[in-house]
């Protein structure tokens, strides 16, 4: 059989970025002489983390419209002129055999060039509500997996495979993790962990709330392990310095997540998709604070595919600053609250998911005319 060549197109935040990666590490594992190309946009986070993975990635000069009028959606016609063509140069050049697009600014131009071209191409659909572009481009593609049931509703059913989203590798097995895990984070091991993570790029209600919150989880004995993203992390590396002997700490970004999740006893997160899908995949009791930011709701929509199930707790993003204190007290203190909120979340768990999505690009690619 010839070596396969695939692209994978998207990228802006790590919840589309990490999974891009997972696929691509299951292609490998696959088919080691695979020749893997992604394409990101222009001064994302793609630019610096896929590189890190050890893939290639090219640029596309693209970003979204913004909800209200300015400078940047003049330029918008623009850049998607020039990531179009900068798209159709890279398709030419690199002769992928399928395309995979995982969301985010870079996919729609990549997808669009590669369907028009007639090269199999296959979505990822990471949200329980998909965003205008993937609705679009699912005309054109191949396959569209999903990680929601109900999707049916949005994409043609013949078409769609619920997969799960793809997750860090480290985190799909945290046993016998959690001294090394306290040991890292410099943790006590008799008091509650709060694991706190905006999302790779922060969320600032979040982050406020929690600044707000140092002194009464000081006082209740709770550690804290704080991902504020990277333009928070100066004003809480700050607040944080009197409360070092309590095992309270800040960081811009946690490399380390297996180790993160082995030591917390409740998380408190947005509700991206991929963070969604790791909580259920580490089995934690979580509070969800889905960002009101993002296109079509889709974090409250997401949080809500869990809390249906009684497998989370919902404050929304208006009510944070009053309410999170009392569930994070409320649930850390309750081992009961917080067993029944894992048992259920165990449940939705769909585990494997980069393999099947693997195979599935394998065989869009082998099957090609």
């Amino acid at each position: 059989m010839k070596q396969l060549k695939v692209i994978i197109s998207g990228g802006g935040t790590g919840g589309h970025i990490f999974p891009a990666i997972a696929i691509a590490n299951a292609l490998k594992k696959r088919m080691p002489e695979i020749q893997i190309l992604f394409v990101g946009a222009k001064g994302k986070m793609e630019m610096e983390k896929v590189p890190a993975a050890g893939y290639k990635i090219e640029a596309l000069w693209i970003s979204g419209l913004q909800r209200k009028f300015t400078i940047k959606n003049l330029m918008f016609p623009f850049k998607v002129i020039s990531s179009m063509l900068k798209a159709r140069k890279i398709l030419k050049q690199f002769k992928p055999d399928v395309v995979v697009g995982v969301g985010g600014y870079a996919s729609g131009p990549m997808l669009r060039v590669a369907t028009m071209a007639g090269v199999p191409a296959l979505i990822q659909e990471q949200n329980s509500y998909p965003g205008i572009t993937n609705k679009l481009l699912a005309k054109k593609v191949q396959k569209i997996c999903v990680a929601y049931e109900g999707m049916e509703k949005y994409f043609p059913k013949e078409k769609i495979i619920l997969t799960g989203n793809p997750v860090r590798q480290d985190i799909q097995n945290l046993e016998g993790k959690k001294p090394r895990a306290f040991e890292f984070f410099n943790l006590t091991e008799n008091k509650p962990v709060l694991l706190v993570i905006g999302g790779s790029l922060g969320a600032k209600t979040i982050n406020d709330s929690i600044l707000k919150l140092l002194p009464v989880l000081a006082d209740n004995n709770i550690q804290l392990i704080w991902q504020t993203g990277k333009n928070y992390f100066e004003t809480a590396k700050q607040a944080v310095v009197p409360y070092a002997d309590k095992g309270i700490y800040a960081f811009d970004f946690i490399t380390k997540m297996d180790y993160a999740y082995a030591a917390a006893d409740l998380v408190v997160s947005r509700a991206g998709a991929s963070s969604v899908s790791e909580l259920c995949i580490v089995q934690k009791p979580c509070i969800l604070i889905p960002s009101p930011n993002v296109a079509e709701d889709h974090q409250t929509k997401n949080a809500m595919a869990l809390v249906n199930y009684n497998a989370a707790v919902l404050v929304k993003d208006i009510e944070a600053k009053e309410k999170l204190k009392d569930e994070i007290l409320r649930l850390i203190n309750s081992e009961s609250e917080k067993e029944k909120l894992a048992t259920n979340i165990s449940k939705l768990a769909l585990n494997n998911a980069a393999d099947i999505i693997a195979a599935e690009v394998i065989n869009l690619a082998s099957n090609k005319k």
